[in-house]
């Protein structure tokens, strides 16, 4: 009889074993699309009177910024600069939209890694870690 428990314990715990490596697996290999298309993701927005453009990559760094020879006729300066820092700070925002949404179709809805990025708050990216080490989940 205990022979038979143990093989079957044993069977249950080699099934979700399987389950588990298999889950790992795939965010595993959802990682490495991620880390992909962060490298290569590059936003472009042009300011409102199509006069400035900026690329910016992944990180919000300045990929490239375009004038338009138009900029030549106004010759204010100050505005010009305004121009170029609002659109430089547009195309920032939309990589860090599209850099979350790249992140919350490849992590677990429950990771907390999407919270992270939307707010910078390390709770959220610890916060299902300590709600599993709290309920005892992560001892089996």
């Amino acid at each position: 009889m205990t022979e038979r428990v143990d093989r079957d314990a044993n069977r249950e715990l080699r099934a979700r074993f399987e389950d588990v490596h298999g889950q790992y697996q795939q965010l595993r290999s959802g990682l490495d699309t991620l880390q992909t298309r962060v490298a290569e993701l590059r936003v472009t927005r042009r300011s409102a009177d199509g006069q400035v453009t900026a690329t910016v990559g992944a990180r919000g760094e300045l990929v490239s910024l375009d004038l338009t020879p138009a900029i030549y006729r106004d010759r204010d300066a100050a505005a010009l600069s305004r121009k170029i820092s609002e659109t430089i700070s547009a195309a920032t925002a939309a990589v860090t939209a599209a850099i979350h949404d790249l992140v919350a179709e490849t992590m677990p809805v429950a990771s907390g890694s999407a919270d992270f990025l939307r707010t910078g708050d390390f709770g959220a990216l610890l916060g299902r870690a300590d709600a599993v080490l709290g309920r005892g989940e992560g001892s089996a």
